[in-house]
């Protein structure tokens, strides 16, 4: 019985390995030793830029200021030595024309920038649009008089964790560049990189360089444009993420209508996560779904019938998990008509029409500061639906808000950020831009600013 009972576990153990075995054999055929990406990549390849840009800033001396010094030295007037700042980045050609996306950062700032196609080709290239947000830009080649290889957009939402992709750039400047891996995963939203957190995440090499190259499936469609990665050393970790193919789409329709700034549907309402302690209130299995905060009065979501404490489940049959979702999803949808919006409320499920419409722009009334003064080289504006919309600021939100700054403005350097909503100087309330204009142009002894920054209000003291 012994020797039959240990011969049945040797039979038993004979037969289950090689299950393993059996999902692994060697090629067939010669053609099976042939396959290889090498077809996708040519395709895909001469449609892949290299992006160069260079900014050239001044490196301030204070001794320069001195006269003595300058004479000493042979320095003629103030003049202030200069140097070449350059950066090095990646980008897809997506327009016969010469139209090209690339990332924000690889351009931010450039007075000069350049694309060079795979056959080592250069050519001047224009800024057509920028677009912090999403942290996409689109440039155009000057003077471009031929056609040039465009890769297809794919549809983003339609990848599946585990799909082979490829990763083409210029890292490290080396050349380009082709690397290959797999979806690692989807709808990625903690990654802080853009306001639109939805990111594809690869393991596919991707360091630096790679910034604004494409991420294609093995069709050869563009499925993301690489942004991202996470490291410790500044290598590629196999973790990389990439802007879906969905969200590019939309800016660089924005580029070719001519528009200097992206058109994204407005909802008007502002959204907060689902805790699990929201999620126990709300008697919810899982904390999922986006939270509806305040709803703007006037605004889309408040015309479809939106209301405070709605819970958001889903769009236009897509699930929403949180309010980063949400965003992505209703951003990447087309102007005109309307997005069937699923809601939580009260224990029942509704539906709401909510139009798909630009945040109305009315009374911005944007300036540049000129005064001697705090504000110096800062860009204001009224605070419009459209601004509020920009800056991710509450739809409630009133007043004057920084929303940018001229190159080397002191406004920068006293500590003012893009953002700041100004209340009011030495006592005087700022309701206008008008009002911080004036203001700027007093010569007092000290200023007396009151500022809202993320919410918090700062009092700051400054010399005059």
């Amino acid at each position: 019985m012994l020797n039959r009972f240990i011969a049945a576990i040797l039979i038993t153990a004979a037969l289950a390995a090689p299950s393993f075995a059996q999902d692994r054999r060697a090629p067939s055929s010669a053609a099976e030793l042939r396959l290889s990406y090498a077809p996708i990549v040519q395709r895909v390849q001469p449609a892949v830029v290299n992006v160069y840009a260079a900014k050239t800033v001044q490196n301030r001396n204070p001794l320069l200021d001195d006269p003595i010094f300058r004479r000493f030295f042979g320095i003629p007037g103030n003049k202030q030595p200069e140097q070449m700042q350059r950066s090095l980045g990646s980008g897809v050609m997506v327009d016969p024309s010469g139209l090209v996306v690339t990332n924000n950062h690889v351009i931010e700032g450039a007075d000069q920038v350049k694309i060079s196609l795979a056959d080592k080709r250069e050519f001047e290239a224009e800024i057509v649009l920028k677009d912090s947000r999403t942290d996409l830009a689109v440039l155009r080649v000057k003077d471009g008089r031929e056609k040039f290889a465009t890769l297809d957009f794919a549809n983003s939402d339609e990848l599946l964790v585990g799909d082979v992709v490829l990763a083409i750039g210029n890292p490290f400047g080396v050349g380009q560049t082709v690397t290959h891996g797999i979806v690692s995963a989807l709808a990625r939203t903690q990654v802080g990189i853009t306001d639109y957190q939805f990111f594809i995440q690869t393991d596919a090499a991707i360091n630096p360089g790679n910034s604004g190259g494409a991420l294609v499936d093995i069709t050869g469609r563009l499925v993301g444009i690489n942004t991202a990665i996470f490291s410790r050393s500044g290598g590629s970790q196999g973790i990389g993420f990439a802007i879906p193919a969905n969200m590019v789409r939309v800016v660089v329709a924005s580029a070719k209508s001519g528009g200097k700034a992206v058109k994204r549907p407005w909802l008007g309402a502002r959204l907060q996560a689902v805790t699990p302690e929201i999620a126990e209130t709300l008697g919810l299995r899982t904390p999922t779904g986006a939270l509806v905060a305040n709803v703007a009065p006037g605004s889309p979501a408040a015309r479809a019938g939106m209301k405070p404490s709605d819970l958001i489940v889903a769009i236009d049959g897509q699930s929403i998990e949180d309010p980063n979702a949400f965003d992505y999803r209703f951003a990447t949808r087309p102007l005109g008509g309307s997005s069937q919006v699923d809601l939580q409320r009260g224990g029942r499920t509704v539906r709401i029409a909510v139009p798909l419409e630009v945040a109305p722009d009315t009374n911005r009334e944007e300036i540049t500061i000129a005064a001697r003064s705090p504000f110096q080289g800062a860009r204001v504006a009224n605070i419009s639906p459209a601004v509020a919309e920009e800056l991710r600021l509450d739809a409630n939100t009133e007043g004057v808000v920084v929303v940018d700054f001229n190159d080397g403005a002191p406004a920068a350097s006293v500590g003012f950020q893009k953002g700041d909503i100004i209340l009011a100087v030495n006592n005087q309330k700022i309701a206008r831009t008008a009002d911080l204009d004036k203001a700027s142009r007093a010569s007092p002894r000290l200023w007396r600013i009151v500022v809202v920054r993320n919410g918090q209000q700062i009092n700051v003291t400054l010399g005059g």
